[in-house]
């Protein structure tokens, strides 16, 4: 696609266990050899449970409802207009408290780095104690346009 505007008629979307996401900003459709943004919508009571990418940062930006947002053994519940930066390598989680929907724009740079782009930990401690994951079955993203 690689077009300097994105409209909902050429949004690409996707489809994790955890949230809808709407591809924003990334090597298809803009380019973007540095940024990757998506606006997430996360139903109430769900999350992306603890998590790192090993090569990029990240900034989670609450737009709607609120997030229980984990940053390695930090936690801070963030409304909107409120957001997190993660440093590349530390795990963090977004968990959904409800009872609304969670929208949050993700930011990660670089797009293109090596190595795997997310590594799971919620299993490991001390994650899965301080805060026990929730149950999601692990797939890949499927597109859906």
């Amino acid at each position: 696609m690689n077009t300097r505007f994105v409209t909902k008629e050429n949004l690409q979307h996707g489809d994790y266990p955890w949230c809808h996401v709407e591809l924003m900003c990334n090597p298809e459709t803009v380019g973007a050899g540095k940024l990757l943004l998506v606006r997430a919508t996360m139903p109430a009571g769900e999350a992306h449970n603890f998590h790192k990418h090993p090569a990029r940062e990240e900034i989670i930006y609450v737009i709607e409802g609120q997030a229980e947002q984990w940053v390695g053994e930090q936690k801070r519940l963030l409304k909107p207009g409120e957001m997190a930066h993660i440093p590349a390598n530390l795990p963090h989680a977004t968990f959904n408290p409800g009872p609304g929907t969670l929208v949050f724009l993700a930011i990660l740079s670089p797009v293109e780095a090596p190595g795997e782009f997310t590594v799971d930990v919620f299993n490991e401690e001390p994650w899965r104690t301080l805060r026990p994951p929730l149950p999601y079955a692990e797939t890949e993203m499927k597109r859906t346009s």
